[in-house]
């Protein structure tokens, strides 16, 4: 009887460890021509230059909302620009892209509504054609049609960076909202392209945070511009 209950206890194991790997998920990681890969890697770049922005003006300025505004972009933004980067060691992806910039932006999204000219992002050959073409399919999902390998939405310039530098005071404070709204709003549809193509909930709740945020961000800027006009 004692023999019987043992053999009964481990075979109810036995099924018990069968059915659990049966029903478990596989979670499956992006791999590294995905938008989540792509969006991690570009954003990480997008955020570095509003953090540098933001430590310029910091520098440049004795104005406390200018200050206050600029250390809770550099904090936000360099957390999340750490999380992007603690996912593509997660998902055992390079840092670097194999692809131009914003080539992930240019994938069909979730509805199909930019199909990216029918090109196979699966493969090397259909990515590196997709980085040689505009993605004219896509401007039905992003406010403009991309290019990959130009210039990231919003980004400022070089030379926007050291005149930036060159000023202080007010005119320094003008030049920085001006520039930080447009990053933002770049920012902004940098992450509602990675919703439209996206089902990964880790890398959709980022980008949700990044528009609220920015989106919010960019109204309090424009009244600060207005009261400095």
């Amino acid at each position: 009887m004692r023999v019987a209950l043992v053999l009964g206890a481990v075979l109810l194991l036995v099924i018990g460890l069968v059915v659990g790997r049966v029903t478990t998920p596989v979670v499956t990681s992006p791999s590294t021509l995905s938008a989540e890969a792509g969006f991690a890697r570009d954003m990480q770049v997008h955020h570095q230059q509003a953090i540098d922005m933001a430590l310029i003006i910091r520098d440049r300025t004795t104005d406390p909302e200018i200050r206050q505004l600029a250390y809770d972009i550099a904090t936000s933004q360099g957390q999340q620009a750490g999380q992007m980067f603690a996912w593509l060691n997660l998902w055992g992806l390079p840092q670097v892209s194999p692809v131009p910039a914003m080539t992930w932006m240019t994938l069909p999204t979730l509805d199909q509504s930019a199909a990216g000219h029918g090109m196979n992002m699966g493969t090397a050959a259909g990515a590196t054609a997709v980085a040689g073409a505009t993605a004219a399919a896509s401007a039905g999902a992003s406010a403009q049609a991309v290019t990959p390998g130009a210039a990231m939405p919003g980004m400022a310039t070089s030379a926007d960076l050291a005149n930036l530098q060159t000023l202080s005071g007010v005119p320094a404070e003008k030049l920085f909202l001006s520039l930080m709204i447009a990053h933002h709003q770049g920012g902004v549809e940098m992450a509602d392209a990675l919703v439209a193509r996206s089902t990964n909930s880790d890398v959709l709740s980022l980008a949700s945070t990044i528009v609220t945020a920015q989106t919010s961000e960019i109204g309090y800027m424009q009244q600060l511009l207005a009261a400095r006009a």
